[in-house]
């Protein structure tokens, strides 16, 4: 297939971004609020310790939350949280969820928490989940979201690495209807690795132990200690913005230590070119806040770019294998984001679970997290009635890597490819030698330098570890190693 026919908007906006990147990044980076403009865009002296927006400060929270809040977005809904397994929902607008994460960053302040203190958060997919980890960026404190599902001694080793300040808990969740005991689990955890102050979200579905003087209820913290509005901080745009952390191959996990400047510009751009977003579009991430998928794009990239986004709390077949469809239909879901392990869960069962609902105002159906096989990808498209839209990416990423861009330019499919790079990412394959292959070869999948912006610093506290597990696969080679292999064909797909 001839270059031209692959889309000349994709590739002109591609090699702009590798060709150019200071160019690309600073313009897109001028259209967010920075209270002091960067002197650098890229910072590339020290490799491969990258540096986005260098002397530039800027406040994630800000830009996601008082942009909109306080400007003609206020009344527009930020939040839609939807409980399946509480049957219950709730919608935020903009100027909402600017009060409330006022009022807990104001809770975070009174008790004494300070810029680069880390805070656990331990929570199943529950409003306050958002509101913290907004607070926490807000007063320039790095959270660390654990997953829910965690082990008792996973959570412990979490909490021993990252040395936080303050966790923060509910008395518990729910999965297919079960109690998930949070707070037990918390407190087991505690007895490993003890952390000073417990703050424990009632939601009054199980009665929990509170530990005089460790433990504080949220609902009377926020009377004693939140504040009507708490002065967002000035943040380098390379200060830490969160942790979120991997397996590693040793006993310690891996702590991912993300950026503020450079996230932030990262994603807000991703929801224009990548997932095509438009004003009044309601977008949906499947995922658990404990992911980075989460992170991404159920709470940041949606609200940095102003839209609505779905928090949904309960699982794919539960209570039926249509429940999914029913939240599209009952939102208008624009935009949505799920995996393939997922679809293939509710593959098992009739595609009538998804012909019952109307999915019209569906315009992109995304897939990604493992390999999205033919006949899965063929199933949803067909039940759907539209092509799902494959792609990849990696929690050291933090947003897609490989992907078609509708926001640019929708290019042909072939099921079982990803399609091309994303802007901002260099790939070559290559073989045991670190020797680029031919089309058609599988080999590693690495990145050529620099890292775009929004992928991770480095690991926490632990810059040798991330030279050793990212950057020397072939010693003598400036690559970063994905840990993947691919096959790249004749079209660059």
């Amino acid at each position: 297939m001839a270059e031209e026919q692959l889309g000349k908007a994709y590739i002109e906006v591609y090699r702009q971004s590798i060709e150019d990147p200071q160019d690309f990044w600073g313009e897109i980076a001028g259209e967010l609020h920075w209270y002091e403009k960067w002197d650098n865009v890229l910072d590339d002296s020290n490799p491969p310790f990258f540096k986005w927006f260098v002397g530039g400060k800027t406040n994630i929270c800000y830009n996601a939350v008082d942009r909109h809040a306080l400007g003609s977005f206020s009344s527009k809904a930020a939040i839609i949280w939807e409980s399946a397994e509480q049957g219950q929902s709730r919608v935020m607008t903009y100027y909402e969820l600017y009060q409330e994460v006022n009022r807990f960053a104001g809770v975070l302040k009174n008790i004494g928490v300070k810029k680069g203190d880390r805070i656990i958060i331990y929570l199943l997919m529950m409003p306050e989940a958002i509101i913290a980890m907004l607070s926490c960026l807000r007063i320039g404190a790095i959270h660390s979201v654990v997953f829910a599902g965690f082990s008792i001694e996973a959570l412990a080793n979490r909490i021993t690495d990252a040395k936080p300040k303050l966790l923060i808990t509910a008395d518990t969740g729910l999965r297919r209807g079960q109690p998930v005991h949070l707070k037990e689990i918390v407190d087991k955890s505690l007895e490993i690795a003890p952390v000073k102050t417990v703050i424990v979200l009632n939601r009054g579905i199980v009665d929990v132990r509170m530990r005089e003087g460790r433990d504080f209820y949220w609902d009377d913290q926020l009377k004693e200690k939140g504040e009507q509005y708490v002065e967002p901080a000035q943040l380098e745009s390379t200060d830490p913005s969160y942790i979120l952390y991997t397996s590693g191959t040793s006993g310690r996990p891996k702590g991912v230590v993300r950026d503020t400047g450079g996230y932030m510009v990262a994603l807000y751009n991703s929801m224009r070119q990548i997932y095509d977003a438009r004003d009044g579009d309601v977008y949906w991430a499947t995922s658990d806040i404990g992911w980075v998928v989460g992170h991404s794009y159920i709470v940041y990239a949606p609200l940095l770019y102003g839209i609505s986004s779905v928090m949904f709390e309960g699982s794919p077949d539960y209570p039926d294998p249509g429940v999914l469809w029913s939240v599209v239909e009952k939102y208008g879901v624009s935009i949505m984001f799920s995996s393939p392990t997922a679809i293939r869960m509710l593959r098992k069962f009739s595609e009538k679970y998804i012909k019952r609902y109307d999915t019209s105002t569906l315009r992109y159906f995304f897939l990604a997290g493992e390999p999205l096989d033919e006949p899965t990808w063929k199933w949803v498209s067909d039940a759907l009635g539209m092509k799902a839209i494959d792609h990849y990416w990696q929690t050291e990423s933090g947003w897609p890597m490989v992907s078609n861009m509708p926001g640019i330019e929708l290019l042909p499919m072939k099921p079982g490819s990803l399609a091309k790079p994303v802007v901002g990412y260099d790939f070559v394959i290559v073989d045991e030698r670190g020797e680029p292959v031919p089309p058609g070869t599988k080999g590693y999948l690495m990145l050529k330098p620099p890292l775009p912006p929004g992928m991770l610093m480095t690991l926490w506290e632990d810059d040798e570890q991330y030279r050793q597990s990212y950057w020397q696969q072939f010693p003598g080679q400036m690559l970063y190693s994905t840990g993947d292999y691919a096959i790249e064909d004749g079209d660059g797909y």
